[in-house]
């Protein structure tokens, strides 16, 4: 690697900078043949309006300064095209993270510094977003926004102070990328873990197309907008493959759970750890073990209903963040959602079965832990039509609730748009990175997301976690669903400042334009 400018001089850079809203990727790193150099200025496309935080200025250096600097974990990913085997016989084309899905998993200690350099051989531009992390805003990995995007043939360095433990995962924010094999978990470990368990299961749940009969997410995006494309300001131009495939169109798909209308794609495959449910990963342990589940949605249009056949299970975290220990039966995860249960593990071989919520298919993976024949795919443990535990019946963890206090500043979206005209958004302004929701830093905001559409949708705020229920007695999150004609309230502290995503987690109602951004006034 080719000598590199020091941390003191990039952030000197940008400071310098800040005052024409210069995105300076102040931890960042480059080799003597990357763009490096492009990751140092203004995103193109972009002046960001007078009067907020630059996602590189001095309040966001303070606010990292804040969180200290823990020893550093290097780490390198490739992104690249390349053939993955989902199981059954099954080879696609698509993208990855080097040659395996999902990703390797990033596993990181609270306090630590994460040096995780992404180089990328891809055709297209790409990105690398840290979901659910309190991260330094100019490392969020939003091209326009927070970054220039990664070009091919570049490399580039996310370093960061990563604060808090739990479950967490990355994965691009270009486009629809994200719905190739372009997703992987972030394991943040807690140096004083509460909980005492003798194994931990990762299960990352996903419903993939690409590379099916020559379908790409790409051609999909044009067939449910009819043509028109992303309008979110990062979509990326077609591939050559784009027109191509069958229509993945779904009409009809419904579910009580999701209050009406499920989805807007039909997926060939629903997977649990990159395999199809005919030829499913499998989990050993003991008799008696006591387990960990690191449960996380990383697909792009399906929420999936989650239960283990013959065990009852303990909620003990969901977004990264814990609560009050719940029992359950099933769970319901929306995109971006994540999970933590425990289970005691009994004598057989059980069934992890993800259903894909309404739309008439599942898949699953398998727990071992001694003999006796595998069930089959189309096993549906009782369990999935037990007691399911919503995010809104949970209680934060004593360490982890929301301070009580009133709003300082009320923060209200509609939810709009229409499965017909494809025309999803925020207040019916399709997303263009100059918008701005005004934050100020210190206040605690509430935001009231009203929904009278007649599709679900999980709402993801970058940057912070917040409270559920608009108040101190609600679970802490980071990703939640607004239901069909209902309305969701939340409350967080604005201690994180910069510019931040605030987005549907439905790929595609996103790229339509269902995205806009809270800003932090300078």
């Amino acid at each position: 690697m080719s000598a590199q400018p020091t941390r003191r001089a990039v952030l000197g850079a940008s400071l310098a900078l800040a005052g024409t809203g210069a995105l300076a990727a102040c931890a960042g790193r480059g080799t003597a043949s990357d763009h490096s150099a492009m990751n140092h200025g203004a995103p193109a496309g972009t002046t960001p309006p007078e009067g907020y935080v630059d996602p590189a200025g001095p309040e966001v250096v303070a606010a990292e300064r804040r969180r200290g600097t823990g020893p550093e974990r290097k780490v390198s990913l490739t992104a690249t095209a390349t053939r993955l085997d989902l199981g059954g016989g099954r080879t696609v084309s698509s993208w990855a993270y080097g040659d395996r899905l999902p990703g390797k998993e990033v596993r990181v200690t609270a306090g630590d510094t994460l040096a995780l350099t992404l180089a990328n051989h891809l055709p297209q531009s790409t990105s690398m977003h840290w979901h659910g992390l309190a991260l330094r805003n100019d490392m969020d990995g939003v091209p326009g926004l927070t970054q220039r995007a990664v070009e091919p043939g570049a490399d580039f360095t996310y370093r960061f102070t990563v604060p808090d433990p739990g479950t967490y995962w990355f994965h691009p924010h270009s486009g629809v990328q994200l719905d190739r094999g372009l997703y992987a978990p972030l394991i943040v470990d807690d140096p004083r873990e509460p909980l005492s368990y003798d194994k931990e299961w990762v299960v990352v749940l996903d419903d993939w197309l690409d590379g099916v009969d020559g379908s790409t997410p790409d051609a999909v995006l044009d067939e449910l907008t009819g043509g028109n494309g992303g309008h979110s300001g990062h979509a990326m131009p077609a591939t050559p493959s784009a027109a191509g495939g069958p229509s993945r169109m779904l009409m009809g798909a419904t579910s009580e759970l999701l209050g009406g209308d499920a989805g807007d794609v039909a997926y060939p495959y629903y997977l649990v750890n990159g395999r199809t449910g005919d030829d499913p990963s499998v989990f050993t342990a003991a008799p008696g073990d006591r387990i960990r589940l690191r449960i996380i949605n990383a697909g792009g249009d399906t929420a999936f209903r989650i239960a283990l056949g013959g065990h009852r299970m303990t909620v003990t975290h969901t977004d990264g963040f814990p609560v009050r220990h719940t029992g359950t039966d099933a769970l319901l995860l929306g995109m971006g959602e994540r999970y933590d249960v425990l289970v005691t593990a009994g004598d057989g071989v059980f069934p992890l079965t993800a259903l894909a919520e309404g739309k008439d298919a599942a898949t699953m993976a398998l727990l071992r832990t001694g003999g006796g024949t595998a069930p089959k795919a189309s096993a549906r443990p009782k369990e999935l039509d037990g007691e399911l535990v919503t995010a809104d019946r949970l209680a934060p963890d004593a360490s982890v609730a929301l301070a009580a206090g009133e709003p300082d500043r009320t923060v209200r979206i509609r939810l709009t748009g229409s499965m017909e005209a494809y025309d999803w958004a925020f207040d019916g302004k399709p997303y263009t990175a100059d918008q701005r929701h005004p934050v100020q830093a210190g206040e605690r905001v509430r935001m009231e997301f009203r929904n009278p559409t007649a599709m679900w949708h999980p709402v993801h705020l970058h940057g912070h976690t917040f409270a559920l229920a608009g108040g101190a007695a609600g679970a802490r999150k980071d990703t939640a669903i607004v239901l069909p004609r209902q309305s969701l309230t939340v409350d967080f502290d604005a201690d994180n400042p910069g510019l931040w995503m605030l987005h549907c987690h439905n790929l595609y109602h996103a790229e339509a334009g269902m995205m806009t951004v809270v800003g932090y006034r300078s």
